[in-house]
């Protein structure tokens, strides 16, 4: 049996998933979550869904209007994923860092379920050494790990994290499965779990904790749980904190395209294609990781600010991913004005936007999978 299982893995094609190789790590996942996962790994290599975050609860020049949704008023189709983040929930605060209430966001996450959507929920979590924010660098890793001075205090934070995720369920008592990815853009140097403020091993120990104590000692049982980077260099850069493929579901990426506000049309044109390089160079390495340890991946984070690039979405961002397995590609937030940088912030497009017209094209596209679409496909069944 056991050669026959490696003769299987070894006979499939490049970058594609062998359902007899891919495995939850959590061997007590509730039905609904296994469903999903054997769903993603069936669809990996055919189709990919596209995520949008916090895209149910506001929008240009709109908040809190249930039924809206930037991507609906555009397509007449919701997003396949939902991006969440709890940060601000390890305090027991009633908003998230972005003002979000949390009792809002448990009504949309239960909302996109029954949409027959994904929900995936990041975790910018404040820094437990000097209570100040994500981006609060002073090393803290190590004092949160057992034996630290803060490491009690962190066990508090998990215990807020597992009560929210445990309230997530439907009328019927079902646990709704999330696509959890804390520590996040691990090899930044933004965050305080960022790569020059821990040791690699340092880093994989946080994980394995944190992981441990959610699925062993919480006993939740509804997370996939992904791995993450921000763009990266190289390999080594890729994996040289990833904790192993016991304790990962998913292996994923962050990278936005990025060029000035006022950039002309030669700065637009050549934004585009070192992200383009930038992207296939990443994504190939993380697919072939991926395929090597038998997970799924995704393109987790990216975007590019205001989307001035009129056919953004069909000559450059997809002309990048459709070769690639990955399960799900999500743009960032659209937040609308920022009134502190007098600019407008977002990442999908809206109704009147430039690139609206492209995004319909992008909508159409045989690969690509909106919520009509996975409803359809039933992926909790």
């Amino acid at each position: 049996m056991k050669s026959f299982y490696l003769i299987a893995c070894f006979l499939l094609g490049e970058w594609v998933i062998n359902p007899v190789c891919a495995q939850l790590i959590d061997s007590k996942a509730t039905n609904e979550t296994k469903a999903l996962y054997n769903h993603l790994v069936s669809l990996s290599g055919k189709k990919i869904m596209f995520g949008h975050q916090d895209d149910l609860a506001y929008g240009v020049h709109w908040k809190y209007e249930d039924g809206r949704s930037d991507i609906k008023e555009v397509i007449n189709d919701f997003p396949a994923v939902f991006g969440w983040d709890i940060g601000g929930i390890e305090h027991g605060y009633l908003n998230n860092l972005d003002s979000v209430p949390f009792d809002r966001m448990k009504k949309y996450i239960i909302e996109a379920y029954h949409k027959g959507a994904i929900n995936t929920i990041s975790w910018h979590t404040d820094n437990p050494v000097t209570g100040g924010n994500s981006w609060d660098t002073t090393r803290a890793v190590k004092e949160i790990l057992p034996g630290g001075k803060y490491h009690h205090l962190f066990v508090s934070w998990l215990d807020r994290v597992a009560t929210f995720l445990n309230s997530l369920e439907t009328m019927n008592g079902v646990k709704i499965p999330i696509l959890f990815r804390p520590f996040h853009e691990l090899n930044g140097g933004w965050f305080w779990w960022g790569r020059p403020y821990c040791s690699p091993e340092e880093y994989k120990d946080l994980w394995k904790f944190t992981i441990e104590y959610l699925r062993d000692f919480r006993h939740i049982h509804q997370l996939i749980y992904v791995y993450n980077t921000n763009s990266f260099s190289n390999e080594l850069e890729f994996t040289e904190r990833y904790p192993g493929k016991e304790f990962t579901d998913m292996l994923s990426l962050d990278i936005y395209q990025r060029a000035p506000l006022d950039a002309s049309k030669e700065q637009l044109e050549n934004s585009s294609r070192k992200f383009e390089k930038q992207l296939k160079e990443n994504l190939k390495v993380v697919a072939q990781i991926a395929h090597q340890e038998h997970k799924l991946s995704a393109l987790s984070e990216t975007g590019f600010e205001a989307i001035p690039v009129r056919n953004w979405w069909t000559r450059v961002l997809y002309n990048t991913i459709k070769d690639f397995p990955i399960s799900y590609v999500l743009v960032w937030r659209n937040h609308g004005l920022m009134e502190a940088k007098n600019k407008m912030h977002y990442f999908a497009p809206f109704k009147g936007q430039k690139s609206e017209g492209d995004f319909k094209k992008l909508y159409k596209k045989k690969r690509m999978l909106f919520s009509k679409a996975t409803k359809k496909i039933n992926l909790y069944q």
